[in-house]
């Protein structure tokens, strides 16, 4: 078979699309498929048509505001359509709700071609944190518009499809999420990179590892770190990540390690020396770190949405905090818990960890792989009653 994916962001990218995307390309390659990558040129980097992974089409695009390393690709659908004539794909997955994935969608349609798209971001919710919760229902149209006219839309949990099918957004199908174990794995635990924190032996490092960015909502993570400091004077927070947010916040709490972007090995030794998981996301579709922080023996706190709340058990993986009203006060007084527990965060870094190991990369690219085959087959309905706590996020 011959898939073409497109996307307005992939490796060397570091965010959870391209990170998920490198996987799925990986694995459909395993799988014996030809995989062609069609997305914005990276900074620097020629209009070639090899990237190192994959066969590549690189297009123009333009700086996204505030992420200088990013690209939002231009629509290129006249040259898709002859490209795709000449050497037709048997399915076209879209990853972006962009105008380049507009216009794949666009030059697909036109050739006959079947359409998955992904709905990796919710935007409604990213209007709220900017200030600009005015333009949420202009978000939601447009994604209803976007996903409407594809095959099936894959979302990452069985509460977002529930949510795709309340909000008419598409036709959703639920496909898992993978984790490399051998990436994300207790024993890359380094004591060396421990003593660069700053920390004595038995010292606690709490960890937060995304984007530096409004939408993480850190402030809620860092005053959560504050408190547990209180009782354990020698802990010590570490960010790991870059982003906007992030001189700012290194102003404000200049006692913060701030370790920047992590990749590969390094990023599993950050995750590894860790002791506890801070991640007070309110806006995931899915958050890739919660699998990477239980593979890797950390235990956590997050909200009840996305990855955690259909891997993390509360009280068994760390604390899984519900998404209201008293969901802040929850949070931080689950951090001071666990911080105090050093025998139950053992137990919860083990546990973990075996959960982890039973989803494969391979399991997740054979399910891909029989999506983008027959995607109409494959949707299914939802029951709607799951996306309650989901559906209030976007009124």
């Amino acid at each position: 078979m011959r898939y073409a994916i497109v996307t307005d962001t992939y490796t060397p990218d570091l965010n959870g699309v391209a990170l998920t995307l490198q996987t799925y390309v990986a694995g459909l390659r395993a799988r014996g498929h030809a995989v062609e990558v069609i997305r914005p040129r990276p900074p620097g980097a020629p209009l070639s048509d090899d990237d190192g992974e994959a066969s590549a089409v690189r297009v123009r695009g333009l700086r996204l505001p505030r992420y200088p390393s990013l690209r939002v690709g231009l629509p290129i659908q006249t040259r898709l359509q002859a490209a795709w004539r000449t050497q037709r794909p048997d399915a076209v997955y879209v990853a972006t709700e962009t105008l380049l994935g507009g216009s794949a969608i666009r030059a697909a349609r036109a050739l006959g071609i079947p359409v998955v798209t992904a709905l990796h971001t919710r935007f409604d919710l990213y209007m709220a944190d900017y200030g600009l919760r005015a333009l949420a229902p202009l978000a939601l149209a447009w994604m209803r518009r976007f996903h409407g006219s594809a095959d099936a839309t894959v979302v990452a949990t069985q509460a977002l499809a529930a949510w795709l099918q309340a909000q008419r957004i598409g036709h959703a199908v639920a496909l898992p999420r993978a984790v490399d174990c051998a990436q994300f794995d207790p024993m890359r635990r380094d004591p060396a990179l421990r003593a660069a924190w700053g920390l004595p032996p038995h010292g606690l490092a709490v960890i937060h590892v995304g984007r530096l960015a409004a939408e993480k909502n850190l402030p809620l993570a860092i005053h959560a770190f504050r408190m547990v400091q209180r009782q354990r004077p020698e802990a010590r927070m570490v960010l790991v990540g870059d982003g906007p947010l992030r001189d700012t916040l290194a102003h404000a709490h200049p006692d913060l390690v701030f370790a920047g972007a992590q990749r590969g090995e390094a990023l599993g030794r950050h995750f590894a020396s860790a002791d506890l998981f801070l991640f007070p996301s309110r806006s995931e579709t899915f958050g890739n770190v919660v699998l990477e922080a239980m593979a890797s023996g950390v235990p956590q706190v997050a909200f009840d949405l996305g990855a955690a709340s259909e891997h993390l058990v509360d009280g068994l993986h760390g604390a899984r905090i519900a998404d209201d009203a008293h969901g802040e006060a929850a949070f931080v007084a689950a951090a001071l818990r666990l911080a105090q527990d050093d025998a139950g965060r053992a137990a919860m870094a083990g546990a973990g960890r075996r959960a982890m190991q039973r989803l494969t990369p391979a399991q997740v690219a054979a399910e891909l792989d029989a999506l983008l085959a027959a995607p109409r087959a494959r949707v299914v309905s939802v029951p709607v009653r799951q996306a309650d706590r989901h559906a209030h996020r976007a009124a």
